[in-house]
């Protein structure tokens, strides 16, 4: 079920890193919709007199809180920055298929590239209730907001890797003891293309089991406009729709 939900902004937080990390909550009081790990909304940007709305990934969701982690990369989500709080959001939520998480205790490793993290919070939380604690391996380019650090270190076991070296491993996750030298029950992967296609093949060459949250272009978030459409081992899918997460056995990679 989706909804259009008109949201007012709690707070707007610049990290040091770029990102921008958003609250929302319902206005009047009720309570927001069910979300699972890995699904993602639509927001209206005002303020960027854009006329798709833009998806973002859900970093994390109450009963009474959406959260989002934003990167700027264009006109629209620029804009995200601009928001203060009292002002109110257009959002559709939620959507997509999420992150299919194990029902019994295991071990899960987390891989996030870049704004790629933004659904790991909600995901390792999520696995916290079930009695999982992950690792969750994190790369950036340089070293990550002491903020977002400590949200994420609250439900999981945090690494960093950084491209200049400024903090933890001087490379990339797939270079990180615990991405090598380890072979967990279950992989949850999100960030650039390269990345997520290095992970895919760790995990077909060991035989894990691995989920991918893919980053393609969206315009409708509902699986007309066929703008978000990828190649997969049963035909051409939205990833919007069909996705944004796919099982590894689903991607020719």
């Amino acid at each position: 079920m989706k909804y259009q939900l008109n949201l007012q902004v709690q707070s707007v937080n610049h990290l040091s890193n770029g990102l921008i990390h958003i609250e929302l909550a319902p206005a009047n009081g009720e309570k927001l919709p069910a979300m699972q790990p890995g699904q993602f909304v639509e927001v209206a940007i005002d303020k960027a007199k854009v006329l798709l709305n833009r998806p973002f990934s859900i970093y994390n969701a109450t009963d009474t809180v959406l959260e989002l982690l934003v990167k700027p990369l264009g006109r629209g989500s620029e804009a995200m920055g601009l928001y203060t709080p009292g002002d109110t959001m257009r959002v559709i939520a939620p959507l997509g298929r999420g992150f299919e998480l194990p029902a019994a205790p295991c071990r899960v490793l987390l891989v996030g590239g870049g704004v790629g993290v933004a659904p790991m919070l909600y995901v390792a939380r999520a696995l916290n209730e079930k009695g999982i604690r992950p690792t969750l391996v994190y790369g950036e380019r340089t070293a990550p907001d002491s903020r977002l650090k400590s949200r994420l270190s609250r439900y999981a076991d945090l690494e960093i890797c950084t491209d200049d070296g400024s903090e933890g491993l001087h490379g990339l996750v797939t270079a990180h003891p615990a991405v090598a030298d380890c072979h967990p029950d279950l992989v949850l992967v999100c960030g650039p293309a390269p990345m997520m296609k290095a992970m895919h093949r760790i995990a077909r060459e060991r035989g894990l089991s691995a989920q991918f949250s893919l980053e393609n272009k969206m315009a409708c978030g509902l699986g007309a406009c066929l703008c978000c459409v990828e190649q997969t081992t049963t035909g051409n899918r939205c990833v919007c729709s069909d996705g944004p997460v796919f099982k590894a056995e689903e991607l020719p990679w």
